[in-house]
């Protein structure tokens, strides 16, 4: 069975179907509207619905008038019920043929294809993504299902079979190689038990089904906590909860439980009964959760992919249409609200202002508005929190360097936080060179010598994803040798740091972006969710 990407739109594209694409989506934006939005859910513990004392309302980023639905504030005893609700099933989820295992989560991916317009309607209300932005999620969804399902299949489970052969000679007393008895050990790769499931708002969809079903997929349980209460993207986390259930996997495996991470998450993340947590989201917050659990004397592993500050290096020798095409994609898409979005370009300094001149131009076409309308590209920030980094970030630039485009606030008659691309030119020493902000906001300084922009580029705490533009072998050759991140893209004219494809490109940080060495969407991911044992019987 061979691997093949989703690709909704392309395929609607390049069948000159693109009319179509636009109609599903708005008869599906019209049905989460009229049958999904507004309603009070539980929490899904051991396979019932659990309701708290209190509750969380949750409303659109595009519009806070709209309201979303009305969940549960779960507590740290709610975390408990479900981390004892995934211990009770460990034992039997673990030993189900790895093949079974398989097969529902292709069954899952059916489901997700089958659902794909009404769950990208609602990831768009959710978190203001457009069209596009969410139907490409739910199809990175699909493909981590798939992928995922085919390797552990072509892995057999990752189990391995070696034999020691018997030997004629003997000796008194054992040592290591002494002669002795056929022996044949089995290399079996084994979970470490429950894992917490800690996700984004961001990418609330394809995240939370690839860190899930890597986690399910190799045999352990599974608590999940999706962004609850600052970013809140609890609808599309209940909507993969319902999925999974209906796809056939078992009460107790997949628990969904939302709620503040200061109580339910960090009870996740410290419980003795849990084995492993997978989290994507700020560094500060990965760390201290590793760090916690050491000073408690607790060992746990940990999958963790913690932000980016990534940079995108235009050569003098650089297509710049190309260039400026690929950075404003990758800086302003989703309004910057992406871990891989290109946030600091060093241009040479021969062709800076030509450059600034094509991003202004890119960037002036850019509609800021309702992302559920075809025409809009940048949609709203997610809370009045990210507003106030983007006001933080303005105001530094201005007092230390100039705005060349942008900065501003846009009236569009929606209650939510809407804002201009920025483009700010300032000192590579400035702290927003350096700082992650989540914010459509791009600094750009000029550079003379290729050796001194690489040591600036790989100058910040981060290493996930990087871009370079320019024709010069030599040129292209220095920077894939030298970029200190995980993720590196070479003229690529759709996004200069952003949109990572299952199968094809793995999707892994370096420095304080990661921790495994190991990415998504890679033959190495499944593995990090298990541990060795070697079975040794003698005859």
């Amino acid at each position: 069975m061979d691997f093949q990407n989703e690709f909704t739109y392309k395929k609607f594209l390049e069948h000159g179907k693109e009319a179509e694409f636009d109609s599903l989506f708005d008869g599906a934006v019209a049905k989460a509207k009229r049958d999904v939005l507004g309603k009070k859910h539980p929490l899904c513990i051991d396979g019932k619905e659990v309701y708290a004392s209190s509750e969380i309302p949750e409303y659109s980023p595009i519009d806070r008038t709209i309201l979303i639905g009305r969940f549960q504030r779960g507590t740290r005893e709610n975390a408990k019920q479900a981390i004892d609700a995934a211990s009770n099933a460990l034992e039997g989820w673990s030993q189900t043929n790895y093949k079974e295992r398989a097969r529902i989560f292709r069954e899952a991916a059916k489901i997700f294809s089958r659902e794909k317009f009404i769950l990208a309607a609602i990831l768009s209300i959710e978190n203001g993504k457009t069209r596009y932005e969410s139907i490409g999620e739910v199809d990175e969804a699909i493909d981590f299902l798939n992928y995922y399902s085919l390797e552990l299949e072509k892995n057999k489970g990752y189990l391995r079979k070696t034999r020691l052969s018997a030997s004629s000679a003997k000796v008194s007393a054992g040592f290591q190689g002494a002669p002795g008895q056929e022996e044949n050990v089995l290399i079996a790769m084994k979970p470490y038990g429950v894992f917490g499931i800690i996700s984004p708002f961001n990418f609330p969809i394809s995240i939370s089904v690839g860190m899930s079903s890597a986690a399910l997929l190799t045999g352990n349980t599974v608590v999940f906590k999706p962004s609850s209460t600052d970013n809140p993207a609890m609808l599309t986390g209940l909507k993969i909860y319902e999925i999974f259930k209906e796809a056939g996997v078992p009460p107790g495996v997949f628990n969904y439980v939302t709620g503040p991470g200061s109580e339910v998450g960090d009870e996740i993340a410290i419980s003795k009964k849990v084995g492993g947590i997978a989290y994507t989201g700020s560094k500060a917050t990965g760390l201290g959760m590793i760090m916690k659990n050491y000073s408690l004397g607790q060992q746990k592993s940990f999958i963790v992919e913690m932000g980016g500050k990534n940079p995108v290096i235009v050569s003098k020798s650089a297509d710049l249409e190309k260039a400026a095409s690929g950075i404003a994609s990758a800086a302003f898409g989703f309004a910057g609200q992406k871990c891989s979005a290109c946030s600091r370009v060093y241009v040479h300094q021969s062709v800076k202002e030509e450059l600034i001149s094509k991003l202004v131009e890119k960037m002036r076409s850019f509609k800021i508005g309702d992302p559920l309308k075809k025409e809009f590209y940048v949609g709203p920030l997610i809370s009045p929190n990210a507003l106030e980094k983007y006001k933080y970030a303005v105001s530094e630039a201005s007092k230390s360097g100039r705005i060349i485009y942008g900065g501003k606030q846009v009236e569009t008659g929606l209650k939510g936080d809407y804002v201009e691309p920025t483009l700010a030119e300032l000192d590579h020493s400035n702290k927003l060179f350096h700082e992650e902000l989540f914010v459509p906001f791009l600094c750009i300084t000029a550079f003379k010598k290729m050796d001194e922009v690489m040591l600036k580029a790989n100058d910040v705490e981060y290493g996930l994803t990087a871009g370079f533009y320019g024709g010069k072998r030599s040129e292209i050759k220095e920077f894939l040798s030298k970029i200190e991140a995980g993720v590196a893209y070479v003229n690529r004219e759709t996004s200069a740091t952003t949109g990572a494809i299952v199968g094809l490109h793995t999707f892994v940080g370096w420095k304080g972006s990661g921790l495994t060495g190991k990415g998504t969407g890679s033959r190495f991911y499944l593995q990090q969710f298990l541990r060795e044992q070697s079975e040794a019987i003698t005859k």
